[in-house]
């Protein structure tokens, strides 16, 4: 089945310009035109509210390994909650704009968008907080079982969100560095991973490239998001506000992306999340195309 997507000419506007995608390709982000209405982001707010006091429209049929998963239980840390495209349809709603998906495909230059993942963020209004801190990393380290180096990342903030609030910051132009050897320890989410050695890590890197480190926290307008290529390296700092960081990070693959086999040196090979939730292949690999998980956002054949 062909699926058909649509803009409006008003849409069409907000599509990034040649320009932009220049931009996109010279530093690894984008800071979008405003692609949501204030409707739309007040019903981000609403939903996510339902989601955390339990509301679901159907469950993942399994726990995968590596599954962020906020509950009560956990206190008032930095909430991380994976597959809420899947979990509930008032988030999944707004997720799903089309609009998202062709802006997405304008940067990364293919023709589809499917949603790869989708993780609802609230970072507490605690400026000690350790789990505030999010450590320099990049997304690709994760998703080493996918072929693709086109995927990218659409963070959305459900309101202004200034540096005060702990907003994502990248290290321009690091999409476009070289990695120093083959430490394939950084498949492990930084979570699992000493802060410092991360840290270590991005110093090396910009040096093997003779590139400065250049750190830019993106103050992002309510209903704008910020695109990042799946190699820029990226973090965000302690949310000194008096009020909560609410966000979804929203991975998103081009079409072309596949499930490929990746050896590790520990004798075992990468694996995502989904590897145990998506339908396989005729072949017998995890289908990154499933349209349970992995929705298509946008196609323009």
């Amino acid at each position: 089945m062909t699926l058909e997507f649509k803009l409006s000419e008003e849409e069409i506007e907000l599509l990034p310009t040649d320009e932009d995608v220049a931009f996109y390709n010279e530093h690894g982000w984008y800071l979008s035109k405003k692609l949501l209405t204030d409707d739309e982001t007040d019903e981000l707010v609403n939903a996510s509210e339902r989601y955390y006091a339990g509301e679901r429209d159907r469950t993942l049929p399994a726990a995968p390994p590596k599954l962020a998963y906020w509950d009560p239980t956990k206190g008032n840390v930095q909430r991380h909650n994976d597959y809420v495209h899947f979990e509930h349809g008032g988030l999944a709603k707004i997720l799903r704009k089309p609009l998202i998906g062709a802006v997405a495909a304008r940067l990364a230059q293919t023709h589809e968008i499917r949603i790869f993942q989708s993780t609802l963020i609230y970072k507490p209004p605690i400026e000690g907080e350790p789990s505030n801190i999010v450590p320099w990393h990049f997304d690709k380290h994760y998703w080493s079982s996918s072929a693709s180096d086109r995927m990218l990342t659409a963070f959305i903030p459900f309101h202004d969100c200034p540096p005060e609030m702990g907003t994502i910051t990248m290290v321009d132009g690091s999409h476009r560095w070289k990695e120093i050897g083959s430490d394939d320890t950084v498949v492990r989410h930084f979570a699992e991973r000493d802060r410092s050695q991360l840290d270590q890590m991005l110093a090396e890197n910009a040096s093997y490239n003779g590139a400065e480190v250049v750190k830019l926290p993106i103050t992002i307008p309510r209903g704008h998001m910020n695109f990042h290529h799946c190699r820029t390296y990226h973090g965000s700092g302690a949310n000194i506000s008096d009020r909560p960081r609410r966000a979804i990070s929203l991975h998103l693959q081009d079409g072309d992306n596949r499930y490929r086999e990746f050896p590790l040196s520990d004798g075992t090979t990468a694996a995502y999340n989904h590897d145990v939730l998506v339908r396989r292949t005729s072949d017998g690999r995890p289908d990154y195309a499933d349209p349970e998980y992995c929705p298509t956002l946008w196609a323009d054949r």
